[in-house]
């Protein structure tokens, strides 16, 4: 028997024999006994390979058949049917599972329009100088197509089979390489626009908007502890990451930017001025004009970013008009309060030749006062650009004229790369998490922003048509399937579980450890962790957060922070055995060579940074808290 199913059989007797360990004779067992026995027998029968979204439904209705069985046989039939149905019909009709089918559409369209391996090409030429270059664009790569998907099954296959033969041709040792892949596919858990989140927030009640706020910091540091692991590895150690050699390290131009390039010089802006200017050959001045307007697009960027930067700061204060005043005052005066006589009358003017009060208008004195008056009300100026701002124009336009004195026709080739790979996919993600964090959208509009914009991405890439179209919804359908099914599952599952006392059994045992809120995490997280070895990360969240939820707010944790903690904990459930979803992606589609327990192997260093990660999370809760409280 091979090592990983040794493993798998142990995992199982360890959990058979706490079962039995827990569980008290049969003939002391209570309904609350009965529930824990349910809950074991769940992660067995899953661990056996049986579907989990079914298994869920089966034992949930079986065991909330067994819940109501001293109502008589009749009534217990149509308590637990009637059961099945208010709770799939809830499922059917939650609002927040609407973003699930056209985030992972969008997902799909993107992965089809060609659009990451363009990126992935022009990341490891601009990557090309930094120590282990393919690893590093590899996981940047990543972290990109995971912000625009959020299927880690989609990001690791395309870049196991994109990124892993690459690495492995420039002599760059398996387990860094398989490492990179499997950890930086498991970023689509974490970075918005998670699906994982989605369902979290549908389970937990938390707000999907404050999930995403949330998650985007602790993505963006576990990304970062990724990159500064393979920088720190392959400087270390040089043989791990072989440096690229100076062919690969280029970008091949087009025929008219290499003569270009020959006969005017190396520098992007004198050269294509001269060529513009040529009269010699039509072909290049024309091309060379074409060339040079794309080389003002920094320039004219920052010029529009600086511009609109002097306008804030300058910005009049706002001055309120004398006619509003005016009637504040005296809707103040009218309705002023003297607790002796109650409601005053209005204030008036005393006429010293009747001795009376008058509320009519004196037309003299309004005259008097028209003529005091000048003729036009001067106009509210702006106020000086602070020194700060100056400042910081400054350091903008040297370092704008330090980009352009090294800014190479070669640059400029990548940066035309860039402009159509990096950038629209860039901007549609930038749209649709902006619109979501900002609070333009909500999450389901956002979504269908999205799966629009992916298919206008495919449009213009030349890779829409309708078998793409007809893929793309095939596998949104089954992926979507598969999620609504689970939640089905897990609802009744949770039901009957609640019936049966398990939940009150739970919560009085981990009351009676008398543990502060801090203890509690600490031991949820070491829980949710262990569970990530035989378990995958729906079964987790629609299975044991409805148990863990009420014992946060008994703690009086966030659930914003607890959700945070458990995405990133999760993706240790993608890179740890016997479960290891990432390792099994992208052995499906490595070269035969490369093992299993090559790619189990390589993954544990990137395990312990997300243990890191989870860490700094507790020690600094702000690292996840900070932008949710400033944007809510």
């Amino acid at each position: 028997m091979r090592k990983e199913a040794w493993f798998g059989v142990a995992f199982l007797a360890a959990v058979v024999g706490l079962l039995l360990i827990l569980t008290p004779p049969f003939a002391e067992m209570t309904d609350s006994h009965v529930g824990l026995l349910m809950l074991g027998l769940i992660v067995v029968t899953i661990m056996l390979g049986f579907p989990t979204a079914f298994t869920l439904m089966g034992m949930g209705v079986g065991f909330a058949f067994y819940a109501y069985r001293d109502m008589g046989m009749e009534t217990a039939w149509e308590q637990t049917l009637d059961l099945m149905v208010l709770r799939t019909y809830a499922v059917m009709t939650n609002d927040v599972l609407i973003a699930v089918p056209l985030f992972i559409f969008m997902g799909y369209l993107i992965e089809r329009a060609n659009l990451i391996e363009r990126l992935f090409k022009i990341l490891h030429v601009v990557m090309a100088r930094v120590p282990g270059s393919l690893a590093v664009a590899t996981v940047l790569t990543c972290a990109i197509f995971s912000t625009a998907t959020g299927i880690v099954g989609a990001v690791v296959t395309l870049m196991g089979l994109l990124a892993l033969p690459v690495m492995l041709n420039a002599n760059y040792n398996v387990r860094l390489a398989a490492g990179s892949i499997t950890a930086g596919g498991g970023l689509g858990i974490l970075l918005p626009p998670s699906i994982m989140l989605i369902v979290y927030g549908a389970v937990a009640g938390v707000s999907v908007v404050k999930l995403y706020a949330g998650a985007v910091f602790p993505g963006m540091l576990l990304a970062g502890l990724y990159i500064a692991y393979i920088l720190i590895i392959s400087k270390l150690k040089p043989q791990l990451a072989p440096p690229l050699t100076d062919d690969e390290r280029v970008m091949p131009l087009s025929a008219l930017s290499a003569q270009i390039e020959q006969t005017f010089g190396q520098k992007a802006v004198p050269a294509l001025y001269k060529a513009a200017r040529t009269r010699q050959d039509r072909h290049v001045a024309k091309h060379a004009s074409r060339e040079l307007a794309l080389t003002v697009v920094p320039a004219l960027v920052l010029v529009l970013f600086l511009g609109y930067s002097y306008l804030s700061v300058t910005k009049p204060d706002p001055v309120e008009d004398p006619a509003l005043a005016m009637l504040s005052l005296d809707a103040a005066d009218d309705f002023s309060f003297d607790f002796d006589t109650g409601l005053e009358e209005p204030l008036t003017s005393f006429d010293n030749d009747i001795g009376l009060i008058s509320d009519e208008p004196d037309p003299a004195t309004d005259a008097a006062s028209a003529d005091a008056a000048p003729d036009d009300v001067s106009e509210n100026p702006r106020k000086p650009a602070p020194t700060a701002f100056w400042i910081f124009a400054g350091v903008i336009g040297a370092l704008l004229a330090i980009f352009y004195a090294f800014f190479t026709i070669q640059k400029l080739e990548v940066f035309k790369q860039m402009i159509t790979s990096f950038f629209p996919l860039a901007i549609l993600v930038a749209a649709v998490l902006g619109s979501i964090v900002f609070g333009f959208a909500t999450p389901a509009e956002a979504a269908a922003m999205g799966a629009f914009g992916g298919m206008v991405l495919a449009i213009l890439y030349r890779r829409f048509n309708f078998k793409t179209l007809q893929e793309s919804v095939h596998l949104t359908a089954k992926t979507t399937a598969m999620v609504c099914w689970l939640f089905v599952g897990s609802s009744i599952f949770a039901a009957a579980f609640a019936l049966l006392g398990g939940q009150e059994l739970i919560n009085a045992w981990v009351i009676s450890m008398d543990l502060t809120p801090v203890q509690f995490l600490i031991m949820a997280q070491v829980l949710i962790f262990m569970l990530g070895w035989p378990l995958e990360w729906t079964e987790i969240i629609v299975i044991f957060m409805p148990i863990f939820i009420p014992l946060v707010h008994h703690f009086g944790i966030d659930p914003l922070f607890f959700g945070l903690l458990v995405a990133l904990n999760l993706q240790t459930s993608f890179l740890t055995p016997p479960v290891a979803m990432s390792a099994f992606y992208l052995k499906g589609v490595a070269p035969a060579h490369v093992s299993l327990n090559q790619i189990f192997l390589a993954a544990l260093p990137f395990v312990g940074l997300q243990v890191i990660t989870i860490a700094l999370m507790y020690i600094f809760p702000g690292i996840g808290l900070w932008l949710p409280s400033q944007l809510y």
